[in-house]
């Protein structure tokens, strides 16, 4: 599988808007907060590029589930369940 991004590039400073209460109540428990936002937007990413794949792939999805309506499965002759 092809990474999300390159985990090696640098870091890079960047100006965010929080919540002021949930600042304040991260910071009192030590998160860390480049960290944390780190995994959030990996998680989004993959999410939102596995999305992506299936809407780029929605035809052939198509067609194959089509296919195996009409014809069943590559050895499906050969299952034993």
């Amino acid at each position: 599988m092809a990474q999300l991004y390159n985990s090696a590039a640098p870091k890079k400073a960047a100006n965010l808007s929080i919540n002021s209460d949930l600042l304040r109540k991260t910071r009192e428990l030590n998160i860390n907060l480049s960290a944390t936002l780190e995994r959030a937007l990996t998680e989004e990413l993959s999410k939102r590029e596995a999305a992506q794949w299936v809407e780029d792939n929605r035809s052939a999805i198509r067609s194959y589930n089509d296919f195996v309506e009409q014809h069943g499965c590559f050895g499906d002759e050969f299952r034993e369940f």
